[in-house]
């Protein structure tokens, strides 16, 4: 009876995971085969690299280089501004945190973890963007704080529950034994925090920063809200300028383009230019945690020895 059971359990995690696959696959099928033939349509240096966006002018131009940069800069801004303040916090958290306050702050960062985004994108718009405004406004002559700044500063505060949880929870999988015996050679409980137990649970750490990453650049709502949605090229120094990012940029059109036109198609090829971006993450992630074979068999030789 238990050999049963324990057939049939392995029957439907199989098949939950390959209905996990087969829908990601699905997803990719679509994404390349309708964004792909647009590309080569509108040409693919003219897509990725052109200035300009205009899909209803006379003359329709499909340029992605604006909401290209815009996305990078905003998840940029981002990752400065959170993932500091979230490791940190998830170091707090970890190691120094009381008790006592600890039973306060864990649950208040799952439920910011809980929180809708569009609940962020108002708390942006009625305290960020007249706050960005209120401060530089008349100082560089800006017509509203819908500016690149208001956008990295709330995707910042969006990927702080991610970070902190991912890795408070890598951190606290450290064995203690690496801490106290950092502490038994003589190390401050700072240090031994910082070079014995943080390193330990590096690849922890960068899967919370990649997953950061991943909801910042994939974050869509929120954007829209406070980003100024301007398809205008703009330098990383424009932080006091309108944005607009992929997301926002599919968001914001597709609910009035014409199915099967070239505009339709330009935001569908828009959605796979932001598929490679989240793969090549991805990968990247992938080789930073990836070990070394030569820094496991010196390991092995060192235990061996």
């Amino acid at each position: 009876m238990r050999k049963t059971k324990e057939s049939v359990m392995r029957v439907i995690f199989l098949i939950a995971a390959m209905a996990s696959i087969l829908s990601v696959a699905l997803i990719c099928v679509f994404l390349f085969a309708q964004g792909l033939p647009n590309i080569m349509r509108i040409g693919a240096i003219d897509f990725l690299l052109g200035q300009k966006w205009a899909p209803t002018s006379s003359e329709p131009a499909f340029g992605i280089l604006p909401m290209i940069l815009g996305s990078i800069y905003v998840t940029a801004g981002a990752i400065i501004i959170g993932v500091p303040i979230g490791i940190f916090t998830a170091i707090f958290m970890a190691r120094v945190c009381p008790k006592s306050l600890y039973r306060f702050m864990k649950p208040a960062i799952n439920l910011m973890a809980g929180v809708p985004s569009v609940i962020y994108g108002f708390f942006g718009m009625t305290v960020l963007v007249p706050a960005i405004f209120d401060i530089f406004g008349k100082q560089f002559d800006m017509m509203s704080g819908d500016t690149m700044l208001a956008a990295s500063i709330l995707l910042g505060i969006m990927i702080l529950p991610t970070v902190i949880s991912i890795a408070e929870t890598n951190l606290r999988a450290v064995p203690q034994e690496l801490y106290e015996g950092a502490v038994a050679l003589g190390a401050s409980h700072e240090r031994a925090t910082f070079k014995v137990v943080l390193p330990a649970a590096k690849s922890g750490v960068l899967a919370a920063v990649i997953l950061g990453i991943g909801r910042a650049i994939g974050e869509t709502m929120a954007v829209v809200m406070v980003a100024g949605n301007q398809t205008v090229l703009r330098m990383p120094y424009d932080l006091l300028r309108g944005i607009r990012t992929m997301t926002a940029n599919i968001v914001i059109e597709m609910g009035y383009v014409e199915y099967g036109s070239l505009h339709n198609g330009a935001l569908i090829a828009t959605g796979v230019v932001l598929f490679v971006f989240i793969l090549i993450i991805n990968l990247l992630f992938s080789a930073l945690t990836k070990e070394k074979p030569g820094v496991k068999r010196k390991a092995a030789s060192n235990d061996g020895g």
